[in-house]
């Protein structure tokens, strides 16, 4: 199967952007891709994810902030992050649907908002 490799994580000041981006590699197809994020005692949850066709979706909590995009022709998804609040602190994601059957995982970037 594929592997992903996420970077564009760090720190940054409450208000601030980051640009997280996420490669996948191997002889694979992709059917979507999405990013998720997990805070330290809590659930991984879903913060966006894109279609191969492009058709979006996003958690509540970053409409309007966070935008996920998909380059096709390099196997690329990126999470654009606009106006970071100190709840956006957690480990971040990168996961792709190869098969239809599950999420794999990326092995995460840290994302630190600081008020």
């Amino acid at each position: 199967q594929g592997r992903l490799v996420e970077s564009g994580g760090g720190l940054v000041q409450a208000g601030g952007s980051l640009r997280l981006s996420c490669v996948a590699s191997g002889s694979i197809s992709i059917y979507a891709m999405g990013w998720f994020r997990q805070a330290p005692g809590k659930q991984r949850d879903m913060v966006a994810k894109i279609s191969s066709s492009g058709s979006t979706h996003y958690a509540d909590s970053v409409v309007g902030r966070f935008t996920i995009s998909i380059d096709s022709a390099k196997n690329t998804t990126y999470l654009q992050m606009n106006s970071l609040k100190p709840e956006d602190t957690a480990v971040y994601y990168c996961a792709a649907d190869f098969d239809q059957s599950r999420w794999y995982w990326g092995q995460g970037t840290q994302v630190t908002v600081s008020s």
